[in-house]
């Protein structure tokens, strides 16, 4: 009797890297609570939570080879909590519910670019340029309302005298995360390879600065790279035109 050879099915999921995963969609689901409690500078704190825990569960899952499809959607469904819904949410209460339909306008583009951005990366994952994002990755997005926020409530800003400023902003990083603009993914830096002296002097003074002060440097920093994305794109299409001239 000959018996069906058929392939084993793994059922179950790695358990590790979704741990980071589910902490980093709680950290934005608890930075909608706070937001709604009225603790906006803890509902900022939480979204940079949410930061990290994204940054490190893709590295824990190449580090112990527990890569699998369905962590990849879980963690598109994580960030769409923690880098679309929560920034939106957070910032409609913060101070966009005041401005009516135009707020909440403004709230929603932010969400509908998160989840578009994460559409679009999901289905070109295989054939994009890994050194280059299209679009302001989402965290980033996050990180440059929470970024503002933090900044705002630490130092005591009435956010009335600005809240036209946090509207185009709200929307700006909506419409980035669906732009066509390259930004660096850093892939290409190899962190085993041996650097110059200064280069770790210049890493401390970083690390030094966003530690004195995270609630400043975290967002001048995400902002820097949100405008980084329109420089790079503008120079290698200049380089394109030239090479194609000569």
């Amino acid at each position: 009797m000959i018996e069906n050879q058929l392939p084993k099915r793994h059922r179950g999921i790695y358990l590790l890297p979704n741990l980071f995963t589910t902490g980093a969609m709680f950290a934005g689901f608890y930075a909608i609570t706070s937001a709604i409690n009225g603790r906006f500078e803890t509902a900022a704190i939480a979204m940079f939570v949410a930061m990290v825990l994204d940054g490190l569960d893709g590295r824990v899952a190449r580090l112990t080879n527990t890569q699998s499809e369905f962590g990849v959607q879980y963690d598109s469904l994580s960030d769409m909590v923690s880098f679309g819904a929560a920034p939106a949410i957070v910032m409609y209460l913060w101070t966009l519910s005041s401005m009516g339909q135009v707020g909440l306008f403004a709230a929603f583009v932010h969400m509908a670019g998160g989840a578009l951005r994460l559409a679009r990366f999901n289905t070109q994952v295989e054939v994009a340029d890994k050194r280059y994002f299209q679009g302001l990755p989402s965290p980033a997005a996050a990180a440059i309302l929470a970024g503002g926020l933090w900044f705002c409530v630490e130092n005591g800003y009435d956010v009335e005298n600005f809240k036209y400023l946090v509207l185009i902003t709200t929307i700006a990083t909506g419409l980035l995360m669906v732009s066509n603009f390259r930004y660096s993914s850093f892939k290409e830096i190899d962190f085993k390879n041996r650097v110059p002296f200064i280069v770790t002097i210049l890493a401390m003074l970083v690390i030094s600065f966003v530690m004195a002060q995270p609630q400043r440097m975290l967002f001048l920093l995400s902002v820097g790279y949100a405008i980084s994305g329109p420089i790079v794109t503008l120079v290698m299409r200049k380089k394109r035109l030239q090479s194609r001239k000569s």
